[in-house]
Order: structure tokens, then sequence, then C-alpha cells
């Protein structure tokens, strides 16, 4: 075996006491949480019998140790355990939800990383020019507004006023069917059986959610863009790649970003993570079926499955996040090793 993929099944190995530790947080925390979920399931007119029946149907009239073991045993298995909010498996609601906002979340990215880098780079070729303030302009504006407002200016704009944006109800407008579930992301599913039509229904649903979150997270990636590419032009090797004659372009693009590509990815990785959790607003604006207003809803209902499920599917991807971004650095700065780090 090769040392990256020892390194990877090290990494691997290493996140294991993580989980186990968020798992043993979250079960604590969510037994913290005021309100009785016995009382919230059995509903507003229960009295005290039926309340102590659902309490021991959900296993909460056992101690906390007890509950804990049973829940870790439920987990070896698979089992999330079952949502009193939505009365479904914990599994199948994160399945249905998580790809709704990853999809939201990478498009938002990628629409933020298509003008944010760009615009980082143009800044940083001329530092204090006119392009350097417009750049400063439209990023502080762009993070200074908070979600929610930007997100009901843009529906007021494009489809109240202007009428070219479909309903913010949702992934996908009543007039399309949903595609068969294969990853759960629209646009990939609907293109796996060539439906194009639902894809670019889901595409134009897609949009105005993505844009407002890609507004709010221009900022720190612009910042770093402009930050790392005015480290990577001031430094050495550039100014021999001048010297030997290089165009103005191969040295832009094939020496300086490429050098100040890894502290982008760093803060694409903590942008991501953040924004994946924080999303709340938007799903609520545009109701977005997404995992962050299902995290809400568990914690306004006490619902302690949900709640440690939402928490312990967070926990996976950011793992596997800071995996992936360990595997970038290999691959864009070979002198970064698996086996040295």
């Amino acid at each position: 075996m090769s040392g990256r993929y020892k390194t990877i099944s090290l990494r691997i190995a290493q996140a294991i006491p993580v989980l186990f530790g968020v798992v043993v947080v979250s079960f604590i925390l969510t037994r913290a949480l005021p309100g009785d979920p016995a009382v919230y399931f059995a509903g507003a007119s229960a009295t005290e019998e039926s309340i102590a029946q659902v309490r021991e149907a959900l296993g909460l009239d056992k101690s906390l140790p007890e509950q804990f073991v049973i829940y870790l045993g439920d987990l070896l298995r698979g089992d999330l355990g079952q949502s009193i909010s939505t009365g479904q498996a914990v599994t199948d609601d994160l399945a249905r939800r998580l790809p709704a906002s990853l999809e939201l979340t990478l498009m938002a990215l990628f629409i933020s990383c298509s003008i944010a880098v760009p615009l980082g780079v143009m800044a940083a070729t001329k530092p204090g020019s006119l392009r350097d303030h417009i750049c400063r302009v439209i990023v502080t504006a762009g993070v200074s507004l908070p979600t929610f407002f930007t997100g009901i200016l843009l529906i007021y704009i494009f489809y109240y006023l202007l009428g070219i944006a479909p309903s913010p109800l949702g992934r996908l407008d009543f007039i399309y069917i949903e595609p068969d579930t294969v990853t759960g992301f629209y646009l990939i599913d609907a293109a796996l059986i060539g439906d194009w039509e639902t894809w670019f229904g889901a595409l134009k649903q897609l949009i105005l959610p993505a844009t407002t979150l890609a507004l709010f997270t221009m900022a720190p990636i612009a910042r770093m863009t402009r930050a790392a590419m005015l480290s990577a032009l001031s430094s050495d090797f550039v100014r021999t790649a001048r010297a030997a004659g290089l165009s103005s372009s191969k040295i832009l693009y094939g020496y300086a970003l490429h050098n100040a590509m890894l502290p982008v990815i760093t803060t694409l990785g903590m942008v991501f993570s953040f924004t994946l959790g924080a999303n709340v607003l938007v799903e609520k604006v545009f109701a977005w079926p997404g995992i962050g207003s299902y995290a809400i809803e568990a914690l306004v209902a006490s619902d302690y499955a949900a709640v440690q499920g939402f928490v312990l599917a967070m926990a996976i991807l950011f793992v596997l996040l800071n995996l992936t971004i360990d595997i970038a650095y290999s691959l864009i700065d070979p002198r970064i090793g698996f086996e040295e780090r």
C-alpha cells in the first residue's frame, strides 16, 4: 500500500475518536434541551398516563447510561432512530434532505468562486487602484446584507417585478415530476435519465437561493484570493519568471495563482462548512427542504433522534471535507507529501 493510502487510512482512523466524542456530546446536549418530547408527541390533550406510556415507548423512562448504550447499539446497526416530528426514520429524512442542502451549497460555492476568485486576482494585480476598490465594495456589500433580506429582495425583483424567476417554493415547480432518486441531487438525477426539461426546471429553481448564499460567501474567498495573490506576486520565483521573459498571463495564472490556491482552498473548506450549517434562513425564505430547516424543527420539538442524526451527519461531512482538502493540497503542491504530514 502506498504512503498516500496509508495516510488516508490513518486519517480515517483518527476521525473515529472524534466522531465518538461528537456522539457523546450530542447525546448529552440533546437531553439537556428544554421540553419533553413525550409531551410533544402525546399531544396537547394528553393525560399524565398517556404521556408516561409515550415516554416508555420512546425509551425515555430508562436512565441516561441505559439510553446511551441502546443508542450506541442502534447506531452500530445503522439505525438513527425515528423522528417524532416527521414520523419517519431519521436515516430516511437525512437521505432526502441532505442532498437538497448539499446541492444548494455546492451551487452557491460554484457561483461564488466563479466571481470571487477572478475579482481577487484582478484586485491583486493593481492594489489600490479603482478595480481594487470596486472589488472591496462588491464583496463587502454582499457580506453586509443579511441572507434573509437578500433572498427576499431577489424574490421581489426577479419573481414579483420582472416575473422571470419561478415561484420560491422548494426544489421543483409543481409542473415538473421529481426525477427518480439516484443521488438525491435533482440536477444529476435528471441528467442521468436524460430529462432535460426537469433539469432546467431544477436549475431555475436553484438559481435565486444559490445566488443569495453566493453573495454572502464571496467576501472571504475574494479577500483570501487577493491576499494570497499579493504574496505570490511579490515572491522571488515570480521576479525570476519576469526576468526570464515569460508572458504576464503565464506568470499570473501558471505560477502566481497556482501557488496561491492552497490558502484559497483552506478558506473554501471553512466557507463550505459554515454555509452548509448556516443556510437555514435561505431554506426558510425559499421553502427549501434542506437539512438546516429540519434541524431547527427538531430542536423546537426536542426531537432527540433527529438532532443527534443531524449532528452526526454534519460531523461525518466535516471529516470527509478535511480529508478532501488534504488530498487537494498534495495534488496542487507535490511538495506537501502525505508521508510528511
